[in-house]
């Protein structure tokens, strides 16, 4: 409800006189304008228009009048109640905004109305504008050179442009004497620990009157940033063309079974910038094997490889870092010919390159890292499947700004885009040249392991190449053994690399000697069959017969075959498993034999008696 400047308002209440001394000066309502009989104090007066209404209303208490003013919890001098409550509604009138910018449109309206011959009084009235605003948009467009048809053609950033130019930015005479030095400036902050303030410093004893800190520095980062102007480049990504590799700044752990000990980890983290699909690891160290697992292990993950690699200067990727042509790690070169990708490491302390593997980290922190933060793990493989299982919700999230996640792009876009992996995957070389030892062994030190190599290259120089699993050893230039790799300490051998002697020591065995016995007769395999079987009910290790049955197949090598296998008939039957009993029967045998036969013997009778004395030769 608009109330009229030149009446003085009152409000009528029920049973209460409606003379203005009943209510306290600081309770009056600051809305009336002053009169001869209401006086308001400076700090009571209304802060809104005159022509804004509110509408009061007492609990309980019926009122005539339009407009009532009462304030809530204030006791009057009356019998009213002292516990009121009000509702208050407040309309704003006609440009009391003061300082709000008006919308271009607003001001083309008041340019095309003044055009049409609209007095400005009216201009205001219709468009609800301050009348005082409305003369200076038309005496500002009044002065332009600009026809009214090509101002209402412009749009609305030119014409604001136009009509709110600003101010020259520096105007300050010491912004002059700023530049002036500033040469000096940018040289001073080349040195080695240099900082700003020192800068500042020697400025502000060079001219008292000059720039305070804050602005200094405010001038000084505009001037750097200026002089060098940098931009984003943002979806030049091809599907399938880079990967971005890094290692995230925190690590994670899990706990030794054996020591207890809390063993850290590096997480190796990967993305494809065009689908930003992530992948992260969770290995022993940054060191070039395990830098390079990680990469074959990413690549498996995705299911192809990127025509690109992208890396930071770490020592495992880039022996050499420079900013046109950096060295690569020959182990990262190989790996590229073998998987037909090229690698592009960043410049020297500029990460943005790979901006979102960077962002990628930051985002594993809050989604991995966070929500495993309680956990425990007791070995890598369970740290790992934990990681995995937390990437796997990471990149089937959808993303805030898109109607899709992360996985469900890769799959419909940037996976077919791969190349595809080779038949076998990657492993690093390391290569060695060591001397075959006289036992016919090479010892590799990293892995504190020997591995055996034909006896006939005893005393040669060999050449070894070994990856994460399998060991090669090479002599003149020619593969003469392959193994597994071991670690630890030990010795990984072929049979068919060692001498005769060495293979029938280490060939030993109970079926081997049976094998041996048969092939002399059934009954030496029965009576070595028996004394393996005794040693086996008696818990005695075979290896204590060994000595005898090679004894045993000695005497049979010597021995007829008849009377060798009624030895062994006879030392079955007596449960007797000695070589010297064995010898023994055999010796008794053959006295037996010679006994039998000197009985069956006939002496000669001689023939010629002439050389015989007689025994009348002794009377």
């Amino acid at each position: 409800m608009k109330t009229q400047k030149t009446d003085t308002k009152q409000s009528k209440f029920r049973s209460i006189s409606g003379q203005w001394y009943f209510f306290p000066e600081y309770t009056r309502s600051s809305y009336f304008r002053r009169s001869e009989n209401i006086t308001f104090p400076e700090h009571t007066r209304s802060l809104l228009d005159i022509s804004s209404f509110v509408i009061s209303t007492f609990r309980s208490i019926p009122v005539h009048g339009s407009v009532l003013f009462i304030f809530r919890s204030i006791s009057v001098h009356s019998n009213v109640h002292p516990y009121l409550c009000s509702l208050k509604i407040v309309q704003q009138s006609k440009g009391i905004m003061a300082g709000k910018s008006t919308n271009m449109s607003r001001i083309k309206q008041v340019l095309q109305l003044s055009g049409n011959g609209v007095s400005n009084r009216q201009i205001a009235k219709d468009l609800d504008i301050n009348k005082e605003t409305v003369n200076n948009y038309v005496r500002f467009f009044g002065s332009d050179p600009l026809s009214l048809k090509e101002v209402l053609k412009m749009e609305d950033p030119e014409l604001e442009a136009r009509f709110r130019a600003g101010n020259p930015a520096y105007t300050d005479y010491r912004h002059q004497t700023f530049l002036d030095e500033l040469p000096d400036f940018k040289t001073s902050l080349g040195h080695k620990h240099v900082t700003r303030f020192l800068v500042w410093q020697d400025y502000i004893a060079k001219h008292p009157d000059g720039y305070r800190k804050t602005q200094f520095f405010h001038h000084l980062k505009q001037q750097l940033a200026a002089a060098t102007p940098t931009t984003v480049l943002s979806d030049t990504y091809v599907p399938g063309e880079k990967l971005f590799v890094d290692f995230a700044g925190d690590t994670l752990e899990y706990v030794n079974t054996e020591t207890g000990e809390m063993i850290k980890v590096q997480v190796f983290v990967a993305c494809l910038p065009y689908t930003d699909y992530a992948f992260a690891l969770c290995i022993p160290s940054q060191r070039v094997e395990d830098f390079l697992y990680a990469i074959s292990k990413c690549m498996d993950a995705i299911g192809g490889v990127p025509k690109i690699l992208v890396t930071d200067n770490l020592k495992s990727a880039v022996i050499k870092a420079d900013k046109y042509e950096p060295t690569l790690n020959k182990a990262l070169e190989d790996m590229g010919n073998h998987y037909r990708f090229v690698t592009i490491p960043c410049r020297p302390y500029s990460p943005t390159h790979k901006a979102l593997v960077e962002n990628q980290v930051k985002i594993i922190y809050r989604r991995v890292y966070a929500k495993l933060r309680n956990t425990v793990f007791y070995s890598l493989e369970d740290l790992n499947e934990a990681v995995w299982q937390k990437m796997l919700e990471h990149n089937q999230t959808r993303m805030q700004q898109r109607p899709y996640s992360r996985e469900e792009q890769f799959f419909a876009v940037e996976k077919n885009a791969l190349s595809p992996l080779p038949e076998q995957p990657y492993q690093m070389k390391f290569t060695c040249d060591l001397q075959v030892r006289n036992d016919g062994f090479v010892y590799l030190a990293r892995d504190k392991h020997y591995y055996s190599v034909p006896f006939v290259h005893i005393g040669k120089r060999s050449h070894v190449i070994y990856t994460r699993t399998l060991v090669k050893i090479f002599v003149n230039n020619e593969v003469v053994a392959t193994h597994e790799r071991h670690l630890g300490f030990g010795h990984t051998h072929k049979n068919e690399h060692l001498a005769s002697n060495s293979n029938a020591i280490l060939s030993r065995s109970p079926e081997y000697y049976q094998e041996k016995a048969d092939k002399h007769s059934a009954v030496f395999k029965q009576l070595v069959s028996d004394m393996f079987l005794d040693l086996e009910q008696r818990q005695i290790p075979p290896e204590f017969k060994y000595k005898t049955c090679d004894f045993m197949l000695s005497i049979g090598r010597k021995t007829p075959m008849a009377d060798f296998e009624q030895a062994c008939q006879i030392a079955i039957q007596n449960r007797s498993y000695s070589g010297k009993f064995l010898q023994n029967v055999i010796s008794n045998l053959n006295v037996a034999k010679s006994q039998s036969e000197s009985k069956e013997r006939i002496n000669p009778q001689p023939t010629n008696h002439e050389n015989m004395r007689g025994n009348s030769y002794y009377k």
